[in-house]
């Protein structure tokens, strides 16, 4: 068995700053409550913080809109308190994983403005520019992923210019080796400070096809789906074993690309000892709902299967060579709670069975901020109180296609990347302890049952089982199989069940998730001599779950 590396012992816990701590009374999180929350971090046994994008940024996209690679924006603090958090972190065994966003900039990046001004200044090339069709419309019918056209008329150029998200992030030109250095150049900045590694954003965009061409109109706005024309297009991987080789070779360091479209059997192309990075985020357990798109109005019902076949796909294809990083939720997903289980069960014993999912499957475990608290969906009332960008584009989206405002709403209260956004909930103080001032995004009304400050003295909490999971995942009796052993799924078949082995030599765990709503039986025989590691009920009863209901056992 390979000796693990660091990254490969801890879970990571991913921190969306502008919701985590605010310490200045403004209303939106900083880098200082990040450091203030450190020690609550390091008992959840965390090893390394991803955090996303602190850099100077006009918000367009909550700082995913970048116009500088190498600064702080004033609203997050300085560098200095940048350069506290990763000494501080570091005296507790913590390290600061940085977000790069490198598919885009802000339109605001001095680069850009350069880069419009004419056709032949220095950097005219380092965005993807170009001409009109005769008639004077777009040089491609694609749909944006935040809706609306993907192109966007310049007067100072004369030209259109590409932009896979919002019109305010222009797409950079990585065919011009001047711009793949810059961004080398940029991710160098961050490991010299001494950050643990990199999340990088949007990756599967950042090649575009030779010829740029309509696609097929899949809309009522007479539109094409980006995505599906440029996603993962061929030579892609060329440009990122660069990136690799200028960056992350020679460091000790971990790598997770953010890369929607890339399926579990592509995997071992993208990671692994030959691959572009450490690690891969893939979305087909995310996605299980928006099967051909991510249209929300076209939302569809899945079975367990799918979620279990998408789950099994993706710890096969890391087996051999690659490693896994487990999620269920992010900053662009909503709530687990909300999403693997039916309506009306219990949110904390939801919580408790993904976290058992979470903390026993192969692979790094990535909590995200207010997870392990079994932080839920929101419904914010009116579409004026929702801040995300993608939200009001799938609401106009709606309207456009027919739906009843009323509907729309509804649909977006159901989706929207908001619901990961409101404020942690620290306290049953006002504003659940986010902030003394007005929150950038409402807190959650539910904050004074499910917060830090209460679950700390309850033993039965989410946040207690979270501890005790990840001690028997990463110090406990089975931590060497849970770390190191295969995977092997059983009950293939079940609809209520998720059920797997962890196999170490002649060693083994076996977890057991009910994903229903219902006391449910099973055949007791697949606990025979089997001890009882975890269960989120405490003592587990053979051959029957209870709702909700996970146990790991040792074999």
């Amino acid at each position: 068995m390979d000796t693990l590396k660091w990254w490969q012992q801890t879970a990571v816990y991913q921190i969306y700053p502008r919701s985590f701590q605010d310490t200045t009374g403004s209303g939106e999180g900083d880098i200082p409550g990040v450091t203030r929350h450190l020690d609550y971090l390091r008992k959840l046994g965390v090893g390394a913080i991803w955090l996303t994008p602190v850099y100077p940024s006009p918000m367009v996209d909550n700082g995913y809109d970048i116009s500088d690679y190498t600064a702080i924006d004033p609203r997050y603090g300085t560098m200095a308190d940048m350069d506290t958090l990763i000494a501080e972190g570091k005296k507790r065994d913590i390290r600061i994983v940085m977000d790069l966003v490198y598919n885009h900039t802000s339109d605001r990046h001095a680069w850009f403005q350069e880069s419009k001004r004419s056709r032949t200044n220095d950097k005219a090339d380092w965005y993807i520019w170009r001409d009109a069709k005769e008639d004077g419309s777009a040089p491609t019918n694609w749909r944006s992923i935040f809706g609306g056209p993907a192109w966007t008329w310049c007067e100072e150029r004369q030209q259109y210019y590409l932009h896979t998200f919002a019109v305010e992030q222009p797409d950079l030109n990585w065919e011009n080796p001047a711009v793949r250095q810059a961004l080398y150049d940029a991710a160098n900045f961050w490991i010299d400070k001494g950050v643990g590694g990199f999340r990088i954003d949007a990756i599967v965009y950042i090649k575009k096809p030779a010829v740029l061409a309509d696609g097929p109109v899949d809309g009522a706005d007479g539109l094409s789906s980006i995505h599906k024309m440029i996603a993962n297009t061929p030579g892609i991987l060329d440009f990122l074993h660069e990136f690799r080789r200028n960056v992350f070779d020679g460091h000790d360091i971990f790598t997770v690309a953010e890369a929607n479209g890339v399926t579990p059997a592509d995997l071992p192309r993208w990671v692994g000892k030959d691959g572009a990075f450490s690690m891969l985020f893939e979305f087909s357990h995310t996605n299980l709902e928006f099967p051909d798109d991510e249209v929300w109005y076209r939302a569809e019902t899945w079975p367990l299967t799918k979620l279990k076949k998408a789950l099994s796909d993706s710890q096969q294809a890391t087996a051999a060579n690659g490693w896994y990083p487990i999620f269920f939720e992010n900053h662009d997903q909503i709530r687990c709670v909300n999403r693997y289980f039916p309506e009306g069960t219990d949110k904390q014993k939801a919580a408790k069975a993904m976290a058992t999912i979470l903390f026993t499957l192969r692979g790094t475990p990535f909590i995200y901020e207010g997870q392990e608290l079994g932080m839920a969906n929101t419904a914010f009332a009116r579409i004026e109180d929702y801040n995300d960008i993608s939200t009001h584009g799938q609401y106009q989206l709606a309207l456009d296609e027919g739906f009843a405002p009323a509907e729309a709403l509804r649909l977006v209260q159901a989706h929207s990347r908001d619901n990961a956004r409101t404020p942690m909930q620290w306290t049953t103080a006002p504003q659940a302890g986010f902030t003394t001032g007005t929150p950038w995004l409402p807190v959650h009304d539910d904050y004074p049952q499910c917060c830090a400050e209460g679950e700390e003295a309850d033993a039965d909490s989410v946040l207690q089982y979270y501890r005790r999971i990840q001690a028997e995942r990463f110090n406990g009796e089975a931590a060497a199989i849970l770390q190191q052993g295969r995977y092997e799924e059983l009950l293939a078949d079940d609809e209520r069940i998720y059920a797997f082995k962890r196999i170490l030599d002649d060693q083994a765990t076996l977890t057991l998730v009910n994903f229903t709503n219902e006391t449910i039986e099973y055949d007791a025989s697949l606990t025979d001599g089997a001890t009882v590691l975890l269960g989120s009920y405490g003592a587990p009863e053979a051959g029957r779950l209870r709702p909700a209901e996970a146990v790991v056992y040792r074999l």
